[in-house]
């Protein structure tokens, strides 16, 4: 298996989103790299029952990718063997009227997984300078004092809300949650032939809208948005992996790579001590027990 090197997936600089591959040789069979996920996500999930016990930090972990990219099943996948006391997921959609009625990053604020749990945002705040960006009219469905015209989303306005978002971001980072972004990249093929399936199955036409194909139409639009906002908020505290997507069980098994062998750096995140009264009478609360 090659090694996998975190360094090597995460942004930094400028992105050019062309120059980067949709698929990565990790030079062994798909059934190995299956295999290898299994056991990593396995730690993953040890490490997640001591996450929790310690109590101190929260793990966001936020998902972007064009349509059938491959965010729903890397969820199912990478995460399987956690507790699910110890985890959330949260599917981002159209905002509904609730959510309109507060500012747009409200929704994903409430939404934050408290310290101990690991939350996982399908779709993220960053859906507020892409789709937003790509379809500028949205914004006026937030009913904002400053915007009365489409004129008004202008760079001065995609400047400020990138502003807002690193805030956001390092506003949390501060306060005990760990942040890690994935863009998962997938080509312009790829998407046409998952699409072809979804027609093709019948158990997966349900996820097949028209919508698709007129939002494939924007193509160029999306990976230009995607590269502008992935350079302007990687950070040390909430970095983007920009992770090839096209091979489904390497997109997962990178993800899942990264996330334990950069987490594994918190020597800190030890389950608590027992205090000294406790430890002191373990012998006789056992044979308590015992003598029932």
């Amino acid at each position: 298996m090659k090694h996998i090197n975190h360094d090597d997936f995460r942004a930094k600089g400028p992105v050019e989103l062309s120059s980067i591959p949709t698929i990565i040789d990790l030079e062994e069979s798909e059934k190995k790299i299956e295999k290898e996920l299994e056991e990593v996500r396995e730690k993953l999930g040890k490490l997640q029952d001591t996450l929790y016990a310690h109590g101190k930090y929260a793990v966001l972990v936020c998902l972007q990718g064009m349509d059938t990219a491959g965010k729903d099943s890397l969820i199912r996948e990478v995460f399987k063997d956690f507790n699910t006391r110890g985890i959330i997921v949260h599917s981002f959609k159209v905002p509904t009227d609730l959510e309109l009625g507060h500012d747009y990053l409200w929704r994903h604020y409430i939404a934050l997984p408290q310290r101990g749990k690991f939350g996982v945002f399908n779709r993220t705040h960053y859906e507020n300078v892409l789709v937003t960006r790509v379809h500028p009219e949205y914004i006026m469905n937030e009913n904002l004092p400053d915007v009365t015209s489409v004129a008004d989303v202008n760079e001065e306005f995609w400047d400020k809300r990138f502003e807002q978002i690193r805030n956001f971001e390092k506003h949390i980072a501060q306060n005990g949650t760990l942040i890690y972004k994935f863009y998962l990249h997938l080509s312009k093929e790829e998407q046409k032939n998952r699409l072809l399936r979804r027609l093709e199955k019948k158990e997966k036409n349900w996820k097949f809208s028209a919508g698709d194909l007129k939002e494939r139409k924007l193509w160029e639009n999306y990976k230009n948005c995607y590269q502008d906002a992935i350079s302007r908020t990687s950070e040390q505290h909430a970095p983007w992996y920009i992770i090839p997507a096209d091979d489904k069980p390497s997109a997962r098994y990178i993800v899942a790579r990264i996330l334990y062998d950069t987490l594994k750096t918190y020597e800190d995140i030890q389950e608590p001590e027992l205090d000294e009264e406790t430890k002191a009478n373990l012998e006789a609360y056992k044979q308590q027990l015992n003598n029932e």
